[in-house]
């Protein structure tokens, strides 16, 4: 069998790639070791999460919300966490089955087994039978796997990752949960929602650390009104189970050793790439320090046609950035001129409210000295905002002091998530807080902040506040 691509890894970036080279008239052949296509993110990752996110949401105002709204609900309102995680399994399978379908549609030929290089235009699969594919090019997508820390043996029952947290056949009492970033905050947010006392224990001095401090702040205020426990600047140095309890240690910042305890403990403290079984060594490929494979500005490897995308290699590991790194191979390949804009490739975390930002943040310019003037609207004052009683949360901008082009956008607020590819798409055309400021924005829209926020960077303009 012979095919002009063979893609190694079937999740966002590995089937998108796919399904770019059919287009672009390659023979392809797509090898997945899992019984389902999709990967992390269709199987135990994105879907399944915001899957649960909705259903714990949807309880949540139930309890907390319906009689504002005048709903009455007679009887107690009852968690069914059986049937939530039996719906949230009907999600991704459909999902699934959708990448099935779209396979066969691009005539794709879909392998199942261990995929292996035994050199670099030879790939051995190992599965229920064992066969080789010769292939022009490759393209590795074998994306990552929780990563953990030392003194924790996960045990998959009470110690355990996202993947078991979203298969739990009980809420917890109280779920502790090591790392403040967006996947333990996401899943804290689920079971806090369905009524367990969330503790976030974090190494450094706030909770998503990566994104605006602003954002950091709000969110955590909002979270803590949920209910959440923080405990920042904390090393973590054991995690073990005793019978029905976990029991965490760590040193606090003044050097302390504390202890916490509850019936769940989530290992959420980032990922890691995923490379075992690809035989790299047959073909001369090293990873780093990280374990990521190391490609030039095309993806390319050290070895001539092997590429890789996504979370092996360096960069955000998120879906869609692996899934335009997928399509910028397969045009590469094709001998197009494509183009990735790594700095506008937008970050989101799924809590409620939603938050997400793009660009630079307002550390990042600060730090580098950059003179930058910024606009800031609270949700609160959105017609829309109070109407579905979701005022938490801001939209910022930042653009350039002298220049005006907008550096960065950063929100918390309801259906932010969606919200910034309005912000996106301005950077992509570099435009200025002007240009946003007089568009035209749907009222009453939660948009009209991005507008509003855009006004207050332009001489502090903003209309409604």
């Amino acid at each position: 069998m012979k095919y002009d691509v063979t893609i190694i890894g079937s999740g966002p970036g590995g089937y998108v790639a796919a399904i770019r080279c059919a287009q672009l008239g390659m023979k392809t052949a797509l090898i997945e070791k899992y019984p389902t296509l999709g990967g992390t993110c269709l199987n135990v990752g994105c879907i399944p999460s915001k899957a649960m996110l909705d259903s714990s949401e949807h309880y949540h105002n139930a309890v907390h919300n319906f009689k504002t709204h005048g709903i009455d609900v007679k009887g107690d309102i009852q968690v069914n966490l059986k049937q939530m995680i039996e719906r949230k399994n009907g999600v991704v399978k459909q999902t699934c089955d959708g990448i099935d379908f779209l396979m066969k549609k691009n005539k794709i030929d879909v392998f199942k087994g261990v995929g292996s290089f035994e050199n670099k235009n030879r790939i051995k699969v190992s599965g229920e039978k064992e066969l080789f594919i010769d292939t022009e090019k490759v393209i590795i997508a074998t994306g990552s796997k929780p990563a953990s820390l030392p003194g924790i043996d996960i045990d998959k029952k009470r110690i355990i990752t996202s993947t078991e947290a979203l298969n739990l056949t009980e809420v917890p009492k109280q779920m502790l949960i090591i790392g403040g970033g967006v996947i333990g905050l996401e899943l804290g947010s689920v079971y806090a929602r369905l009524g367990a006392k969330v503790s976030v224990i974090e190494y450094t001095s706030a909770i998503i650390p990566t994104m605006d401090g602003a954002l950091s702040k709000e969110l955590q205020r909002v979270l803590r009104k949920q209910g959440f426990d923080f405990y920042f600047n904390h090393k973590v140095k054991t995690a073990k189970t005793k019978g029905k309890e976990v029991v965490v240690t760590a040193d606090n910042e003044k050097g302390e050793e504390v202890t916490f305890t509850g019936d769940y403990c989530l290992i959420s403290v980032g990922r890691k790439p995923y490379t075992d079984g690809l035989g790299l060594e047959h073909i001369g490929l090293k990873t780093d320090e990280r374990g990521r494979i190391e490609t030039d500005a095309h993806l390319e490897t050290a070895v001539k046609g092997v590429y890789a995308i996504g979370d092996v290699v360096k960069g955000a590991m998120l879906a869609h950035k692996a899934e335009e790194e997928g399509v910028f191979v397969a045009e590469t390949v094709a001998g197009q001129k494509p183009h990735i804009h790594y700095h506008l490739i937008p970050g989101v975390v799924y809590t409620w409210p939603e938050v997400a930002g793009v660009g630079y943040t307002e550390e990042e310019l600060k730090k580098a000295g950059r003179a930058i003037k910024t606009g800031q609207f609270p949700m609160r004052a959105l017609g829309r905002a109070r109407a579905s009683m979701d005022i938490d949360g801001f939209v910022k901008v930042i653009a350039d002091a002298q220049t005006d082009e907008v550096l960065g956008v950063h929100m918390i607020g309801p259906r932010v998530a969606d919200l910034i590819a309005e912000a996106v798409t301005a950077m992509e055309f570099r435009a200025s807080a002007e240009d946003i400021a007089r568009m035209s924005h749907a009222h009453p829209t939660y948009a009209e902040a991005v507008k509003e926020a855009a006004l207050a960077a332009t001489a502090n303009r903003a209309l409604h506040v």
